[in-house]
């Protein structure tokens, strides 16, 4: 077993693909949010090594150094179509599981439900099913965490993230994970938002996903796929703290998953819990893989 994380890279599907990795055996894909990055795995990618599976974390399609999409795409459906491109061209198996944090966890969502025979469990943490999400938007509580949403629909946002040394990005981090520092993961944001053209990709996740010209009619239905949970037994876990989305959304959600399925609040921890407590969340997780 590689007892090192290493960098490697890949064209996949004409996309540049770039990913940590660590371990042997079956495959584990670790799909990270915004503001972040693949490093945001650093804790968790060894545990599942030690647990016997090869751990891999890709920076997903627009954040460097992976590469800008070819085809323009950054709709939900085309994440998760990554996400199984990605498990076809590692030689993955039924065995894989997928683990998905923030936009992560809807890419594996959808992933999941897109082509259910490569994974054998879920783990989505911080971004519930779609299903669940999207009508907390109609509700004011939630609606006013997500207002950054809305003004990344503007060409404005380009400007003023990376205004005042990414302050407003340090200020999201501040608000979703409160007491948290997050410094060193919100620099290797910054990294990966830096080169031309990255940043407006980053921001395109949030634009394809309210603007139906900027997505591609092939994928329409698994942009509304995450309607659905996954159908796989899946662990979900949120933080109780977590100021990007509201805690009241994992009520009841236990009864809507299949079964074999958990739902896990973790007390003291906001948005970014595997940075926050990767010990326990951590144990967590492979208890579930396990």
């Amino acid at each position: 077993m590689n007892s090192e994380i290493t960098q490697q890279s890949a064209e996949v599907d004409g996309l540049h693909v770039e990913w940590l990795e660590i371990g042997s055996g079956p495959l584990a894909i670790c799909l990270h949010g915004f503001p972040d990055s693949a490093h945001s795995w650093r804790y968790l990618l060894p545990e599942l090594a030690a647990a016997g599976y090869r751990a891999v974390a890709p920076w997903t399609r627009g954040y460097f150094p992976s590469g800008l999409a070819p085809d323009g795409l950054y709709q939900p459906g085309v994440r998760g179509r990554d996400a199984c491109a990605l498990h076809e061209a590692l030689g993955g198996d039924q065995d894989a599981v997928i683990i998905g944090h923030d936009f992560g966890a809807g890419a594996a969502n959808i992933a999941a439900t897109m082509q259910p025979e490569r994974w054998s469990r879920v783990v989505m943490m911080s971004v519930p099913p779609y299903g669940r999400f999207r009508p907390a938007l109609f509700e004011y509580a939630q609606n006013r965490r997500s207002s950054y949403m809305f003004f990344f629909q503007h060409p404005l946002s380009e400007m003023v993230l990376p205004h005042d040394d990414w302050s407003y990005v340090h200020r999201l981090w501040a608000d979703w994970s409160p007491g948290f520092e997050g410094a060193e993961d919100i620099e290797r944001f910054i990294a990966s938002a830096t080169p031309d053209g990255h940043l407006p990709a980053i921001l395109g996740y949030y634009r394809a996903s309210f603007q139906p010209e900027l997505r591609s009619p092939d994928l329409a239905e698994w942009d509304q796929a995450g309607v659905d949970a996954p159908p796989q037994p899946t662990l979900y876990l949120h933080g109780r703290n977590d100021g990007c989305i509201g805690v009241e959304l994992t009520e009841g959600l236990e009864d809507e998953l299949t079964a074999g399925s958990r739902v896990v609040v973790f007390d003291d921890v906001g948005h970014f819990m595997q940075l926050e407590d990767p010990a326990r969340v951590n144990r967590t997780i492979v208890d579930f893989l396990s």
